[in-house]
């Protein structure tokens, strides 16, 4: 049964999607080499006691942190600890969630750690990333879930084959076990929203103000087929290339989209895409 919000509850969600914000904007500044997932982790915890919030990764099914701190060949779901040490040249995906007076926001980047990145590195989070705003763009009211779905399977498909100087990597990988979701009074809720259209699903429910998607896709330089290892968190992708992860939270209204993660609330990127976005409910 999918979750729709009235106007006080999205103000509600937008305060833990600016905290979410917030973590991101601390971790991304820490992500530096020589630290280790695990520092990322305390400075998670230290923004979400900062803002009174309570963390909904930790916990979640015996999650033992408030990030989830994939790198390189991890897709999701990597867990901070003492072991792994940020190296100059490595990316890393950055997952977190916060909880509101009950209410959740989810919300996930992919940084570069140090600098001299590969172009193919640098071009595959760029793609994964304007992948989720053309999803986002096609949140609109009278669409289905499946034209987000379509949205950004069409736009990764659209780009040129990865590249390592003359040599073609072939196609992205779009991740194929993982996807978005609905998200409000639990962080994974109805419906589960594919990155690539799937006949089998169907057209999904239709798009009505008040509904809210966690919007996330994940893209490989190479497979989209993952495997999880034994601690039956960590993915990663089957062939070891490496990926990128981003999401966003967004509320539906009757003026647009709102992405409740993002500091303008998405106003700026979505005015590039020809799409505005609806008004902030916190001023």
């Amino acid at each position: 049964m999918v979750q729709i919000k009235t106007p006080e509850q999205i103000a509600k969600m937008r305060e833990a999607g600016l905290v979410v914000a917030a973590i991101h904007a601390a971790t991304r500044e820490a992500a530096v080499p020589g630290a280790t997932t695990r520092d990322l982790d305390e400075v998670s915890r230290k923004v979400i006691a900062e803002h009174g919030a309570k963390s909904n990764f930790l916990g979640y099914g015996g999650f033992p942190a408030t990030i989830c701190t994939s790198v390189n060949e991890v897709v999701v779901h990597g867990i901070p600890d003492d072991k792994t040490v940020l190296k100059d040249g490595d990316i890393i995906s950055i997952d977190a969630g916060a909880i509101v007076d009950g209410w959740h926001g989810d919300a996930a980047y992919t940084a570069f750690v140090g600098t001299g990145h590969a172009p193919e590195l640098v071009e595959l989070s760029r793609v994964t990333e304007e992948s989720m705003w053309a999803g986002i763009a096609a949140m609109k009211l009278g669409n289905r879930l499946v034209d987000i779905s379509k949205a950004i399977e069409t736009y990764i498909k659209r780009q040129p084959r990865p590249s390592v100087g003359e040599h073609s990597l072939g196609r992205y990988g779009i991740v194929e076990d993982y996807g978005g979701h609905g998200i409000g009074t639990e962080m994974h809720m109805d419906p589960h929203l594919l990155n690539y259209v799937s006949r089998k699903r169907g057209k999904g429910p239709k798009l009505v103000p008040g509904l809210c998607l966690a919007i996330e896709p994940m893209v490989s330089l190479g497979t989209p087929h993952t495997e999880v290892l034994k601690d039956d968190w960590t993915v990663v992708t089957t062939d070891g290339t490496w990926s990128s992860h981003w999401e966003h939270s967004i509320a539906l209204t009757e003026e647009g989209p709102l992405v409740l993660t993002a500091v303008d609330g998405g106003k700026a990127k979505l005015a590039e895409l020809g799409v505005t976005a609806a008004p902030d409910p916190l001023g």
